[in-house]
């Protein structure tokens, strides 16, 4: 149960042919975006960050237009709680990704017992699906938003406030239900989104290459004055402050490589 049984990767791919597989097979979208066409004629579209799971003997084509890149894997009897085609897309840490890497890596080395590290990794990835699986029993009206934000948080030119209102609910129920069961209102909750990418980016050394403002620019905002204030009122100190925390930690991290 749970076994992790072979691994691969697409490298920029923009169409994968009808075929199907004899057990479960984990589609993780690594970069790009396409949609996949099942037998059933349903089409399930999919970007960046997202998961697909194909259940065994369901035939099944990829394609995308501007070419897409993945990790996937097939698996031995996994204890999901879904047994039709499921998709995942609240991998906003990639703590998933990182778990697909490790599988590649493991699969593909010639490791001793790697197959000890291959199972625990099977049971982890089973894990994070049923976690995720669990916290999608939203209502109807509040998947939508949630899914609306999940997808659109970073764009500059998105409008929660339009958005909400082109889903067919009435606009001041939609958002009463987002706020009772979510816990925030719709704003707070993509802007708990927002605020946590650009923390994750102020604070690491993939980021010391961005100014402030392009950093607003890649977490939704194309106001960097409204995003500096935004940020502190979150954190309680500026973007280029955290900024400069990150470069110091890294200094550090580097010097300390450096030594011995």
């Amino acid at each position: 149960m749970n076994r992790i049984l072979f691994v691969s990767e697409h490298s920029k791919t923009f169409d994968v042919q009808w075929h199907s597989h004899d057990y479960w097979e984990l589609i993780y979208c690594t970069s790009g975006e396409g949609a996949f066409r099942l037998e059933n004629s349903a089409v399930l579209h999919y970007r960046e960050g997202e998961l697909i799971a194909i259940p065994p003997r369901l035939f099944h084509a990829n394609m995308s237009g501007e070419g897409f890149a993945s990790i996937h894997i097939q698996m031995e009897n996994p204890s999901f709680p879904c047994q039709t085609v499921f998709q995942v897309s609240d991998d906003l840490e990639r703590h998933l990704e990182s778990v697909f890497q490790q599988a590649k890596y493991y699969f593909l080395s010639d490791m001793k017992k790697r197959d000890l590290l291959l199972s625990a990794l099977g049971e982890l990835i089973t894990c994070y699906l049923v976690v995720y699986l669990d916290n999608t029993g939203f209502s109807e009206p509040v998947e939508k938003i949630r899914s609306s934000i999940l997808h659109n948080y970073a764009r500059t030119d998105f409008a929660l406030d339009e958005a909400i209102r082109e889903l067919p609910f009435h606009y001041d129920y939609a958002r009463k239900r987002f706020k009772k069961e979510i816990g925030q209102t719709p704003l707070e909750y993509m802007t708990q989104l927002r605020m946590k990418k650009a923390e994750n980016m102020l604070s690491s050394m993939a980021s010391m290459g961005h100014t402030v403002a392009e950093v607003a620019q890649l977490c939704g905002y194309d106001n960097a004055l409204y995003f500096s204030r935004v940020f502190k009122k979150h954190f309680g100190v500026s973007p280029s402050a955290m900024a400069g925390k990150g470069k110091n930690n890294s200094s550090g991290e580097n010097n300390g490589s450096n030594s011995g």
